[in-house]
């Protein structure tokens, strides 16, 4: 009988990896016989490890005994704590110079949308903002009569009309951190490079003013930006008509463009993972740096982010920072989330989900561990707020929720035009106007929901290795940046996935 594959991640750690299921008084080449069944991408103890003692997993802590666990015994909720310990946040020490290319190595490039502005689109779209939940069905209703016209036709090089509508901007303060995100978060949008043209509609009344934003922004009207609200314009059905003449004047020109060479540089990556599983950290997560390290030496950007997800693997992160004062931005927001989530009766290690946990994760500590792995090797260059606009190339963080959909918007506000996103458990997602790409974690996922999956990263348990994985990723990055459709796109995702972080009182 073929004894079931299990993996060692590192020579300190004392529970072993379960990457087939095992049954109970399997004997393992570890030497070590198993106490009960085991599920696949769940942890067994190598060793003894008394109660209090610290668990391992990568050469880190992942959280301690609750009571004595012998050799053999599975390890998770029900026999593993977690409370403080301290971590050595070691500033700067291993951060390293981005090495670029080797000499001849020729730049990677891709056929993208060079804007006005210098920066660069992977998809051509026209956007309507919602600037408030009042005014949504009315975006919805522009965006669906254009769509129905069968106007587009006409228009080839166009991607589709798309509205952005989202529930906020009333009910709440007209200053503070919540208005500035929002505010961030509608301008990101509206100035993203994978919009040729964008039209914001309001109602007039709210607190969120598409006025005031312009003001700020230094917005004007154009035939990239217009604005209407529904009480100037004279209710539904007028707005509507008014909005779909407006898209009607944008169409030519967003469709005189066309893709051209760029470099990869011009590229800036969304990193996401969701429905995370045990392989999320063996796999596709490494993977993922693994391209990550590559976009960053072709001169690209990788935005990591998921801030309750790196708690207890911040101190990864503050070490790769390019100075201390970087790596204590780092510090700094895991303060401010503890006191956030404390405030609102809850806890960072609340995480992780009721699918995280059934796939082999048991503390917050472990799925971070995991989740790091996202942004590779590379020298952290900057540290964001949320959907701010990045501006320094290479391996940056920005500050979001975990929530998928929310950490997402975040970072196509601030200017990824690609994404990419881990799963073990098989998230739904997509997220126009930036193409989303899906990893899965494990060959069963695969298997199951391969007209969701772009890339199957399950093989590198079967001896693929991580590098040829990063590999085959960024290539597949650069093609989908130049136009092929990932199945995301196929399927349409990408109309609903637009939730801007809402972080005050609603009044």
């Amino acid at each position: 009988m073929t004894a079931p594959r299990i993996l060692r991640l590192n020579d300190a750690d004392n529970v072993i990896i379960a990457v087939d299921k095992v049954a109970a008084g399997a004997e393992l080449r570890e030497g070590v016989v198993v106490r009960r069944a085991i599920p696949r991408g769940h942890k067994i103890a190598s060793r003894p490890i008394p109660k209090g003692d610290a668990i391992r997993k990568f050469g880190q802590v992942i959280g301690f005994a609750r009571d004595d666990i012998p050799a053999g015994e599975w390890v998770h909720e029900h026999n593993v704590v977690l409370h403080d310990f301290e971590r050595d946040y070691a500033f700067a020490t291993e951060a390293r110079p981005d090495t670029g290319l080797a000499p001849g190595e020729a730049p990677a490039t891709f056929q993208g949308f060079r804007r006005a502005d210098g920066r660069v689109g992977t998809r051509n779209y026209v956007g309507i903002l919602s600037s408030v939940n009042c005014s949504a069905t009315v975006a919805e209703f522009i965006a669906d009569a254009v769509t129905r016209s069968g106007v587009l036709e006409d228009y080839p090089k166009i991607d589709g009309v798309v509205a952005f509508t989202h529930g906020t901007g009333c009910g709440m303060s007209s200053k503070g951190e919540e208005f500035d995100i929002l505010a961030r978060t509608q301008w990101g949008y509206a100035s993203h490079p994978n919009f040729a043209s964008i039209l914001v509609v309001g109602l007039g009344c709210e607190v969120f003013q598409i006025p005031r934003m312009m003001k700020e922004y230094g917005i004007v009207e154009g035939p990239h930006f217009q604005t209407l609200t529904i009480q100037e314009t004279g209710g539904t059905r007028k707005s509507i008509e008014a909005g779909v003449a407006k898209i009607m004047e944008m169409l030519p020109s967003a469709n005189s463009v066309s893709r051209t060479s760029v470099p990869a540089s011009e590229l800036t990556l969304a990193l996401q993972c969701g429905g995370s599983d045990g392989y999320s950290g063996l796999t596709a997560n490494p993977a993922l740096g693994a391209a990550v390290d590559l976009l960053v030496r072709h001169g690209g950007t990788a935005i990591l982010s998921e801030t309750p997800e790196i708690f207890g693997a911040e101190h990864l992160l503050t070490r790769r920072a390019e100075s201390e004062e970087v790596g204590r931005k780092i510090v700094d927001l895991i303060d401010w989330w503890t006191d956030y989530v404390a405030r609102a009766g809850g806890e960072l290690n609340n995480n992780p989900s009721p699918g995280n946990k059934a796939g082999g994760l048991t503390t917050i500590l472990e799925k971070s561990l995991g989740a790091v792995a996202k942004g590779g090797t590379s020298t952290l260059r900057g540290v964001y707020r949320y959907a701010e606009r990045i501006d320094r190339k290479g391996f940056v963080y920005m500050d979001t929720p975990g929530y998928d959909p929310v950490a997402a918007t975040g970072q196509v506000a601030g200017g990824a035009n690609m994404l990419c996103f881990t799963t073990g458990r098989g998230s739904a997602y997509g997220c126009k106007p930036t193409p989303s790409i899906k990893l899965a974690t494990n060959s069963d996922l695969f298997a199951r929901m391969e007209e969701d999956m772009d890339i199957n990263c399950g093989d590198i348990l079967d001896g693929v290795s991580i590098e040829e994985k990063g590999r085959e990723i960024f290539q597949l990055v650069l093609n989908i940046a130049s136009g092929q459709r990932s199945k995301s796109e196929l399927l349409g995702y990408g109309r609903n996935e637009f939730v801007p972080w809402q972080l005050g009182a609603v009044m």
